[in-house]
């Protein structure tokens, strides 16, 4: 019983209550939106340079993509407290007047400048979190939703605590109410702007998320849930190095009803950008006048579609150390594919050095040979030597880089450019380029691009893209690879994305995505996406998972596929969880199978009832929607006793039955211990239940509960069992069975 008791405990912080489902007939959506940005936050604060920008640019793609009419917008531009509170009336004014029988009204409030953690400061007058509260609660609207850009503004998703639920729509099929709260920044963190991108790194993030960027499902539509997900996790990635720090987005959102709200539709648009499938790296959208409109991570594999206004476009693309560009026009009405061939390479501009020679500037896209060309440096065969200094390509060449097809050394080689083979007994070291074979006992270094394999007792490291085979006995570092194999003894380490397989007996950790499999006995870290398979003896670490995860511990952010191993977590959960721990923050489809699983949108019940053989009962149960684990004490008494006889302590897994809006039947089997009231953790008579109890919701948060169980009494000692029942029971072989019943409140 010790092993029920550690069970437990795992579920005492698992609080989380399934919001009620309903119904509902179609109906027409009208959207308001109330914008306001004002970069003057008072004496003795920096005045911002674009919160006015940043209520625009989100008007602008509401207006353009997210179904608000002009006529339904509100923009209040420098205003201060008076300024805010005389807007606040005229907008519950416009809200109200619109409210008629079959359209369900949503209402929007953007907010863009200075806060701190009390309220949001305008000019010299402060607008206290509560206060914006209260006016956003006030609205007369279906749906409201609240998106501060500021700093601490995640004290106002604090102000109340919030269940986050599957996203909800705007479209007429679905059916939901309540409010929706985003933040550019936790309670105690600044949320920051940048010269580089034009506006914040919130704000400029959520629009490029509403263009289209943030349309992970591919169906032309980007909801509430994808649009903050991928504001999220582009503003910490963009803000982690940044002196202030890093920026975390907040969220309180308290919503009941059915389906997805859409945030904008990409099909409504006028003009649309579409990335081919093998269109990848990092994309900069730019306009005809070079401001950044758009920016987003691509990932090959799979098309995306931008939301943008007619005119003209470029396009930088960035793609590990390489870069490049494209220019297009969209036309009214038109849809332009930008395929992967449209991208030419930006070339280096090729500057003197100190002491003469020539290096590129900026490093040119696709082209090594650019740098190599203004170099001066010559091409041998053969490089013999014992280590740089003492070898021919010095000797010969009076220092100049040299690139060789053959290097042998007993020391320490060096060369420009590998085109063929190097062996040493200390190291090979490649200042370029290999394309070939390295073979140390030491150590193999490129500081280019290497295609082809890499072999050393001691370890690997390629500064560049590298595309073949590492193998060592200690450590493969590539700084930025694209498509490898690492194979290692120790570690394997990628600066980014990784194409292929890491496998290691000490851990596998690559800083960008994996596109293959990671198997290591100690660990596998993938800082963004794994697209295939992760296998461990210890941990899987991933933030986003597309395949499986297979390992004692499981970690994913958002996940799409399987989780199995010992205890799994999950941000997101698409798919099977088999463990004997499942933890979700939000399960949107699959099935969680453990002894105990916690999903925060899932179950989370307290039940008291009383049954034949125990007059009270307390129990808990906790799961997804479908599943879940319960644990269940309880007290009674023998016919004839004055007082308690026994208590027991019981732990079972269940299945949940949605019948109807209000109507449920769970089904479980649950393992009690009986124990002798005056002695503690010493029974040895055990219940075994199947048990089918209905439940009708009165209330959103109270349900009565009831029916029959069958029950399956012994005694480990082989001693008669002693039937605990109010009710007759069948003695079978010192084994008793009899039917029971139970009855009680669910909360």
């Amino acid at each position: 019983m010790t092993r029920s008791l550690l069970f437990s405990l795992l579920l005492v912080p698992a609080l989380a209550a399934a919001a009620p489902t309903s119904s509902a007939p179609r109906a027409s959506v009208r959207r308001f939106a109330l914008l306001v940005g004002v970069n003057d936050g008072g004496e003795g604060r920096a005045r911002l340079r674009y919160a006015v920008t940043d209520a625009r640019s989100f008007g602008n793609v509401l207006e353009e993509l997210g179904g608000v009419q002009p006529r339904d917008t509100l923009l209040l531009l420098e205003g201060d407290r008076a300024a805010l509170e005389s807007a606040l009336v005229r907008f519950k004014a416009m809200v109200a007047a619109a409210t008629t029988p079959g359209t369900r009204i949503e209402a929007l409030i953007y907010y863009s400048g200075h806060s701190d953690e009390q309220g949001l400061l305008l000019q010299k007058d402060r607008f206290g979190y509560r206060e914006l509260r209260q006016a956003l609660e006030s609205l007369p609207a279906d749906v409201r939703i609240a998106i501060l850009d500021s700093c601490a503004s995640g004290t106002l998703a604090r102000q109340k605590g919030g269940v986050r639920r599957p996203a909800f729509m705007v479209d007429a099929s679905s059916a939901v109410r309540g409010h929706a709260i985003l933040t550019s920044s936790s309670e105690d963190e600044v949320s920051q702007e940048s010269d580089r991108i034009g506006g914040s790194f919130f704000t400029h993030n959520l629009v490029s998320g509403l263009r289209g960027a943030a349309d992970v499902s591919g169906d032309g539509r980007v909801t509430l849930h994808e649009a903050y997900q991928f504001a999220f996790h582009e503003t910490l990635a963009r803000t982690e190095e940044t002196r202030a720090g890093a920026q975390h987005p907040a969220y309180d959102i308290e919503l009941a009803g059915t389906g997805d709200l859409v945030m904008t539709d990409l099909r409504s648009t006028a003009a649309v950008l579409v990335l081919e499938d093998l269109v990848d790296g990092r994309l900069y959208v730019r306009d005809s006048q070079g401001r950044l409109v758009v920016e987003l991570k691509k990932y090959a594999g799979r098309t995306t579609e931008l939301g943008l206004q007619k005119g003209r476009y470029s396009v930088m693309r960035k793609v590990l150390d390489q870069t490049s560009r494209a220019e297009f026009e969209l036309g009214e009405g038109g849809r332009t594919v930008l395929a992967a061939s449209a991208f030419r390479a930006v070339q280096g501009e090729l500057t003197a050095m100190r002491g003469g020679g020539a290096l590129p500037a900026t490093v040119s896209a696709g082209a090594p040979e650019v740098a190599a060309a203004g170099s001066g440096r010559r091409s041998r065969f053969v490089n013999v030597g014992l280590f740089p200094g003492l070898q021919t390509n010095d000797l010969m060449t009076s220092g100049e880089p040299v690139d060789n097809h053959l290097s042998v050394s007993m020391g320490m080689s060096r060369m420009a450019r590998l085109d063929g083979v190097a062996v040493a007994l200390g190291a090979n070291v490649a200042t370029d380029q290999v394309d070939g074979l390295q073979l140390a006992l030491g150590a193999n270094v490129v500081r280019g691009d290497m295609s082809g394999t890499q072999w050393a007792i001691g370890g690997n490291w390629t500064h560049g893209k590298a595309e073949g085979l590492q193998a060592a006995i200690g450590l493969n570092l590539a700084r930025a690879s694209g498509t490898l194999g690492q194979l290692a003894v120790g570690a394997n380490v990628s600066g980014t994305s990784l194409a292929g397989a890491q496998l290691a007996v000490g851990g596998n950790w690559t800083a960008g995505d994996v596109d293959g499999v990671q198997g290591a006995v100690g660990f596998n870290h993938a800082r963004d996406r794994v697209t295939g398979l992760q296998v461990a003896v210890g941990l899987n670490w991933a933030a986003e998972a597309r395949g499986a995860q297979l390992s004692l511990l499981n970690v994913g952010g958002d996940v799409k596929g399987a989780q199995v191993g010992l205890v799994n977590v999950a941000g997101r959960m698409n798919g099977l969880q088999l463990g004997l721990v499942n933890v979700s923050r939000e399960l949107e489809s699959g099935v969680p199978v453990g002894l105990v699983s916690i999903a925060r949108n899932g179950q989370f019940h307290v039940e008291a009832f009383g049954s034949d053989f125990n007059y009270a009962n307390t129990a808990i149960k906790v799961g997804s929607r479908y599943l879940y684990t319960t644990l269940v004490l309880g007290m009674g008494s023998m016919e004839g006793a004055r007082g308690p006889s026994h208590w027991s302590l019981g732990l079972g897994l269940g299945a949940h039955i949605p019948v109807s809006e209000r109507f449920f039947l769970d089904v479980d089997a649950v393992s009690n211990t009986l124990y002798d009231w005056n002695v503690s953790f010493e029974g040895d008579r055990l219940l075994h239940q199947l048990r089918l109890v209905a439940g009708f919701q009165v209330a959103p948060n109270l349900a009565i509960i009831g029916g029959p169980t069958l029950n399956v009494l012994h005694d480990v000692s082989g001693e008669p069992a002693s039937n605990p029942s109010r009710l007759p029971s069948l003695d079978a072989g010192g084994v008793r069975l009899w039917p029971g019943v139970q009855v009680g409140l669910r909360i």
